[in-house]
This record gives C-alpha cells, sequence and structure tokens, in this order.
C-alpha cells in the first residue's frame, strides 16, 4: 500500500463547501501561528501547530501545494475551501480530544501499555505495506506532508478511542425484534440462491394517475406508448419503462412483492412505493425460495451489530461533548 491516505482510519466527509474567511495571522511568527489556539476542550488547547499538522490535513495541503504550488492561499476559491476543510478537522479533533478526556478521567487504559501498542501497530504497518523498510515508510509520509511525529501522535490517539469505544459498547445487543424487522423488511436479500425477473413499469407522482394508467392499459393502451408519455422514471420511460432483467434484491420491496403476485404479462394496479405509484408489467421471471428465518437469523444479528454499537457509540459522544465546555468560535480567526 503505496498511499499513505489508506493508512488513515478516520473519515471526514463533505470537504469542499464554499466559504470566505480573512486572515489575521500574517503579522506573527511561525512559532506564534503553531502555539495559537484554534479549539478548546474542558482545560486543554488545540494548537495550529497540531491542526496543520493532523494528517488527513497535512496531506491535503501537500496535494494543494502540487496542483496550485506554494502560493496556493492567493487563489481566493482554495483559500475558502480549506477554510471550511480545515474547520471540519477542528471538529474533529474536538471530538476526539472529548473521548481521550473521558478515556483518562475513567482510568480505560495506560499510558505506558498505549505507548506499546502505537509502536506496534506502526512496526506492522511498516512490515506489511513496506516490507519492514522504516525509510521507506519515512520517505511516504513526508512526501504525503505528514511527519513521523504527528502520524504516531495520530496513531496512539485512535488506539485510546478504540479503548474508550470499545468499553461503551460492550454490552451492546441486537434484540429479536430489531433481527425481525431487518427480515422482514429485507427478505428478497434472504433467497436460497439469486433469482431475477424482467419487468417494465410506468412511474407517477399520485394514485389518481395511477389509476388513470391502470384505465388506459385495460382499455388496450400499448404500455410502452403509455410509460414515454407519462412515466416519471426518467431512466426507463425511454425504453417504454422496460426495467430489463434484475434481482428480487434489487429493487425496493414494495415493487417486488407485486412483482411475486404476477404472472408474466399482467399488469398490476397501483402500487405505492417511497418513489411515487408503480403500474408494474411483469415480463418473466425465475421462480423464488426464501431462507427460514431461524436459519438466517443470527447472521442478521451479527450484521446490525456493528451499526448499534456505532449509534451508541455515536449517542454517548453526542452526551459527553455537550457536557464538556468546547470554545471553537472565539478561536476561528487563528485557523488560516
Amino acid at each position: 500500500m503505496k498511499n499513505i491516505r489508506k493508512l488513515i482510519t478516520v473519515s471526514i466527509v463533505g470537504i469542499f463547501a464554499m466559504s470566505t474567511v480573512g486572515c489575521t495571522m500574517i503579522e506573527k511568527t511561525p512559532e506564534a501561528i503553531n502555539k495559537s489556539i484554534v479549539a478548546k476542550v474542558n482545560n486543554e488547547n488545540i494548537t495550529r501547530g497540531e491542526l496543520d499538522s493532523y494528517p488527513l490535513l497535512a496531506e491535503q495541503i501537500t496535494q494543494i501545494k502540487q496542483q496550485y504550488g506554494e502560493n496556493y492561499l492567493n487563489n481566493q476559491d482554495i483559500k475558502s475551501q480549506l477554510l471550511d476543510f480545515k474547520k471540519q478537522v477542528v471538529d474533529q479533533m474536538v471530538s476526539e480530544k472529548v473521548i481521550v478526556q473521558h478515556g483518562k478521567d475513567q482510568k480505560l487504559f495506560d499510558e505506558a501499555k498505549i505507548n506499546e501498542e502505537t509502536d506496534k501497530t506502526i512496526n506492522d504497518i511498516i512490515k506489511q505495506n513496506f516490507g519492514g523498510d522504516k525509510n521507506k515508510f519515512v520517505e511516504q509520509l513526508k512526501a504525503s506532508g505528514i511527519s513521523e511525529e504527528s502520524f504516531k501522535d495520530y496513531s496512539k490517539t485512535q488506539l485510546m478511542i478504540s479503548k474508550v469505544r470499545d468499553s461503551v459498547v460492550k454490552d451492546i445487543k441486537v434484540n429479536d425484534a430489531a433481527v425481525k424487522k431487518e427480515y422482514d423488511d429485507n427478505i428478497y436479500k434472504y433467497l436460497e440462491k439469486p433469482s431475477k425477473f424482467h419487468a417494465a413499469h410506468i412511474l407517477v407522482k399520485t394514485e389518481d394517475e395511477a389509476k388513470k394508467v391502470k384505465e388506459r392499459l385495460d382499455k388496450g393502451e400499448d404500455f410502452g406508448k403509455v410509460a414515454k408519455e407519462v412515466s416519471t422514471d426518467t431512466g426507463s420511460k425511454d425504453n417504454g419503462g422496460d426495467l430489463g432483467t434484475v434481482e428480487y434484491s434489487q429493487l425496493v420491496k414494495p415493487f417486488v412483492d407485486a412483482v411475486v403476485k404476477l404472472i408474466p404479462g399482467q399488469i398490476s394496479g397501483p402500487v405505492k412505493s417511497e418513489y411515487g405509484y408503480h403500474i408494474i408489467k411483469l415480463i418473466s421471471k425465475e421462480p423464488i425460495s426464501i431462507k427460514s428465518f431461524d436459519s438466517v437469523k443470527e447472521q442478521i444479528r451479527k450484521d446490525l451489530l456493528p451499526k448499534g454499537q456505532q449509534t451508541a457509540f455515536n449517542s454517548k459522544l453526542d452526551q459527553w461533548k455537550k457536557e464538556a465546555k468546547i470554545e471553537t468560535k472565539k478561536y476561528e480567526k487563528n485557523i488560516m
């Protein structure tokens, strides 16, 4: 793995939304800039130096420099985009700080052991991705604008976060009702073997419109002609509403429920889904055999567990952030 981004597990979405904020740091020395505060979490500061060395941001800045040159901040669009991205990174760092502070308060990890684990994690990365050659690893970090120290700090933080997360989610269970609901709502995912059907449809907004479409078809009008005239599904209307051959699990449940009841050549009445009302013409279908609930329930439970754990952890983090004293607005002027 040669792209250092793949070694960074955190994800920040929505990178480039436009905004404009002026920069007031010109008169400060580099050292003063690095020490300036960009956020405060309880009694701990997050500095500009920590922000700019955060691996994902450091890599982003390196890529911008490669594309636009060292004077990239003279481009107001790039400057405003980068400012918005930095704000998101600050938010991410604040969340991380809250989690780590909670872990320390609750004595959920031992600092010495965390340091040992961090070293082991980085050594494993070097071994698995760089053939054990640390120099290549450091060179790749440098090429991405990331220092060895900041990568180690980041890795250490992620390990501490994982310890806290484990403590929060260790007792999370997925109850039988949630498992049954998942099974019922996605029944066509649980077939004995993949099966397909071929259908066409006409999609309209209201039930009244769907009834009028059905009346026209019952009077003998051509399905494809009516689809081209009135269907709101731009992906299929020009083909006379033909959806082609698809697997049962690919379309929404109300649609497939109707298909199951139709015989080839038959046209359904109005079928409501989240997209509107469908009139469906079945062209052909393969028979289906659905797995029993008992045969798949434990696999469903296992599949649902990560989502349940993440929901629980996010909820706990929201609580901790509400309880913490977090200051960001007053320090926004220091971000750029």
